[in-house]
């Protein structure tokens, strides 16, 4: 074997891809953007609104095997607000431990957020009011977050929600059996 062998240029990109791929055809990730979006707990809208791109964008792009200009991937460490060393792959590391914290510390305030829209007690009111001042005082940037989205809750067994109300004609359900 040789060099020209072992490397491929790509002629349409005019650069060295990276490592060559194994032979048994199994590509290497690259980065682990999807995993740091998920666990700071922004979805893939709001990152696509953070970045100024679409939302199909940002889908190829967390796809680990999307080899992207480093310019796009400072756009996501900026938009996901960790280091860029956390959305590099680094033999199967989890993400440093200031990150995981500050996904936990978002997660616990979304809750908090929550319970304060939904509260019924003064005391309860209370008593969230200070949760968040206290979680803000630890992680000025959370007072900007804002409660878990209540689209797509479970429904009780009593509702029905839109499904329920729409009147499908008997052929729908032999149709597709025959």
């Amino acid at each position: 074997m040789n060099l020209a062998h072992d490397i491929s240029i790509d002629s349409s990109l005019g650069h060295l891809p990276g490592p060559p791929v194994p032979a048994t055809g199994a590509k290497r990730s690259l980065h682990r953007i999807a995993d740091a979006r998920r666990q700071q707990g922004i979805s893939v809208r709001s990152a696509a609104r953070r970045m100024g791109t679409s939302m199909d964008q940002v889908r190829r792009q967390e796809d680990p095997h999307c080899d992207m200009p480093l310019s796009d991937l400072y756009r996501w460490q900026e938009a996901l607000e960790v280091p860029v060393v956390d959305l590099l792959v680094d033999t199967n590391t989890p993400l440093s431990e200031p990150v995981l914290t500050r996904a936990r510390l978002l997660r616990v305030m979304k809750t908090v957020r929550a319970i304060k829209e939904t509260a019924s007690s003064v005391s309860i009111h209370r008593f969230t009011t200070m949760l968040e001042q206290q979680l803000i005082e630890l992680m000025p940037e959370l007072s900007d977050v804002s409660a878990w989205h209540s689209v797509g809750q479970r429904r009780s067994p009593n509702e029905m929600g839109r499904t329920g109300e729409r009147v499908y004609p008997d052929s729908f359900f032999t149709d597709s059996l025959g």
